[in-house]
């Protein structure tokens, strides 16, 4: 009896073991595909977009820097919206909802946290606190791509679908914070560019509880001079 547990258990062990190998093997693929090695050497990034919703095209632009800053600039029905972190403090500018600079707090500033990291988040995901766990190989929009559940160090929760063939991220699930409210969001990646080694996505399809929004990238740079200055608060 006391065998057949030991044995029982060496057999779970490796299941264990073989779930986690194979989940580390997925993500050097990805890793490898993306051009990783030469996105951790970046120090800027700068992109240039249009974002499309309800008939409407709205110019964008993106800046990130090294390390955890970032700003989006979007145009909007003759108004002008900023996000903005500076590594430690998220501020807002949306005359929409209100004149003036509002600080980010709870969820949202997570969310601007989490979408500083210039390097993604799954990229050395256990050193920055995060967790992931491989689901299997599912069908994502008629193709087969690898489902992988990740959690980050905040808690929150995405679901990441990295493409069987290519081995690039196709789609992303998760559940934001906008305005007060929370929504389930998700994002499919259906063209990239190869900018020096690296795969970006260039084009994508944002479902939303508001509808279907589209996001063509027009120009991206990467390593041009960003003063800090751009990702600080304004001054009321």
């Amino acid at each position: 009896m006391k065998r057949t547990f030991i044995l029982t258990a060496l057999v779970l062990f490796a299941f264990v073991a073989a779930q986690a190998q194979t989940l580390d093997e997925v993500l050097e693929k990805h890793y490898k595909a993306a051009g990783q090695d030469k996105i951790a050497a970046v120090k800027t990034f700068y992109v240039k977009a249009k974002l499309s919703m309800m008939g409407m095209e709205m110019p964008m632009t993106m800046q990130m820097k090294k390390p955890n800053k970032f700003r989006i600039d979007t145009e909007a029905m003759g108004q002008k919206i900023v996000q903005g972190y500076d590594g430690e403090n998220g501020w807002m500018i949306n005359p929409m909802v209100g004149g003036g600079v509002t600080d980010l707090k709870g969820a949202e500033l997570k969310q601007a946290m989490n979408q500083a990291d210039l390097e993604g988040e799954l990229y050395n995901y256990k050193e920055k606190g995060h967790s992931a766990e491989l689901i299997g190989k599912v069908n994502a929009d008629g193709e087969e791509a690898y489902r992988i559940k990740f959690t980050n160090a905040d808690g929150t929760v995405k679901d990441y679908y990295i493409d069987a063939n290519s081995y690039l991220i196709s789609k992303v699930k998760a559940k934001v914070e906008q305005m007060g409210q929370s929504m389930n969001i998700e994002t499919k990646i259906t063209e990239y560019k190869d900018i020096n080694g690296i795969k970006i996505g260039s084009k994508m399809e944002i479902e939303t509880p508001m509808g279907t929004q589209s996001m063509v990238m027009e120009e991206i740079k990467l390593d041009e001079a960003i003063d800090d200055t751009v990702f600080a608060r304004p001054a009321e």
